[in-house]
């Protein structure tokens, strides 16, 4: 494409909603799964980081609670993402799987919060509503 640049915005521009929110639930799950490697390095160092890491010290508390954080968004991010991508590919898209959209990626936000800060009990609402918001997609396409 001669003299056109892409960028986000015009890539964007050209996909539904949901496709977008589901870039932005991409690069949230990115930043999830740098925030414990980033940890890793600060605690143990960038040599022992890039070896074999078989004996390496207990992580710490943060770095934990971090990495069950990235695993439980990847997870969520399996069942997220192909409802997003099918909806797309029946060509359903409607205030439901737009709301069921935002409402992912907003209590997925929230949820990495209260998860990283060490908030008890609110915390499983947060990702019981990003449940909610994944049911509201799949219910559109029945």
């Amino acid at each position: 494409m001669k003299g056109r640049t892409m960028n986000l915005a015009s890539l964007t521009g050209s996909m539904t909603t949901e496709l977008t929110i589901l870039l932005y639930s991409v690069i949230l799950t990115f930043i999830l799964v740098v925030i414990p490697a980033a940890r890793a390095i600060r605690e143990n160092g960038a040599e022992a980081q890039a070896g074999p890491r078989d004996n390496l010290p207990e992580p710490s508390l943060y770095r934990k609670r971090a990495t069950r954080l990235k695993d439980n968004m990847l997870e969520n991010m399996m069942f997220f993402a192909p409802t997003i991508l099918i909806a797309n590919a029946a060509g359903i898209s409607n205030d439901y799987t737009v709301m069921g959209a935002w409402i992912f990626l907003i209590a997925r936000i929230i949820h990495a919060g209260l998860y990283l800060a060490a908030v008890p009990k609110v915390r499983p609402l947060a990702w019981f509503a990003s449940l909610i918001g994944i049911g509201m997609i799949m219910a559109q396409l029945f």
